[in-house]
């Protein structure tokens, strides 16, 4: 009898992390159409929100005894390291996309399923195959071609390190979620990160009472959404390696895309779109890899 183990090809999980990457593009256009709308609607801002009603909605769905331990976001060691490091990874984000432009930055952070694959190899022991990497080297480049602009990505900027960082911390979470699935429950880790983004972003509380209730709506539920996001995620990784899922997340500017089309009116050039589908052929041999 065969049975199944962790890097086995489990199609929930996929869908799971399928549905993270649709949730994380669906915040990412609501907070861009808030900042469009309220510029004081900023990236630290926009933290806050994310910190604060992360925290309610997990208390909400798992608290009261349902799987949420909050003592553990305090004297869990794997469990403060991953708040902390997702805080501060998210918002290098944040920072560079303002002060390198979303292309740029979001081309930097992608690198993150490269540092992520090769710290699961040598700290959990996976098993990432030659073909693999290969494949995932593929799939960046393709987004390089998607998101690029003329050439302006070549050009080296001060906050290139500060974005390269953001990367190396968001591949560092996705092994310590990884390394957590069989001892904390996925609301535990991502409460986590909700605490510690709100610590860490607190100063910019005093810019909240201006904000008009159009942004207040749109970042509550900007944040409801990117919350269930990260449950979603930190589910599919308990039986899903990291490259396997890692992968699937580079799906998320193709995804913001779509939306940008639909929603804010945004064109693509043919070559752009070619390397779309180089990065959609790339995850799926990943994906579908045993």
């Amino acid at each position: 009898m065969h049975l199944k183990n962790d890097d086995s090809f489990d199609r929930r999980s996929v869908m799971l992390m399928l549905g993270s990457v649709v949730l994380f593009a669906i915040n990412t256009l609501m907070i861009r159409a808030v900042a469009l709308h309220t510029p004081a609607a900023d990236g630290w801002v926009a933290i806050i929100f994310r910190g604060g009603v992360g925290l309610l909605v997990v208390y909400a769905l798992f608290g009261m005894g349902r799987g949420l331990q909050s003592k553990r976001l305090f004297t869990g060691r794997l469990i403060t390291l991953r708040g902390i490091v997702g805080a501060l990874s998210t918002i290098a984000f944040y920072i560079t996309v303002i002060k390198l432009g979303a292309g740029r930055a979001v081309i930097i952070n992608l690198t993150y399923p490269i540092f992520a694959s090769v710290i699961a190899a040598i700290w959990l022991k996976e098993k990432l195959s030659r073909a693999a990497m290969v494949w995932m080297l593929v799939g960046f480049c393709g987004l390089v071609i998607f998101l690029s602009d003329d050439g302006q990505l070549l050009r080296p900027a001060a906050y290139d390190l500060l974005a390269l960082a953001g990367a190396v911390g968001s591949g560092w979470v996705v092994v310590i979620i990884r390394r957590l699935r069989h001892e904390e429950h996925p609301a535990t880790i991502y409460a986590s990160q909700a605490f510690y983004s709100l610590v860490i972003a607190s100063p910019a509380v005093m810019e909240i009472p201006a904000l008009p209730v159009s942004a207040w709506l749109g970042l509550t539920a900007g944040a409801v959404i990117v919350t269930l996001a990260q449950l979603i995620m930190t589910r599919a990784y308990q039986f899903m390696s990291v490259s396997r899922g890692s992968s699937l997340q580079m799906l998320l500017p193709l995804a913001t895309a779509v939306g940008g089309f639909a929603f804010f009116g945004e064109s693509f050039h043919p070559l752009e779109i070619a390397g779309a589908m180089l990065t959609l052929l790339a995850t799926w041999r990943v994906v579908a890899s045993r």
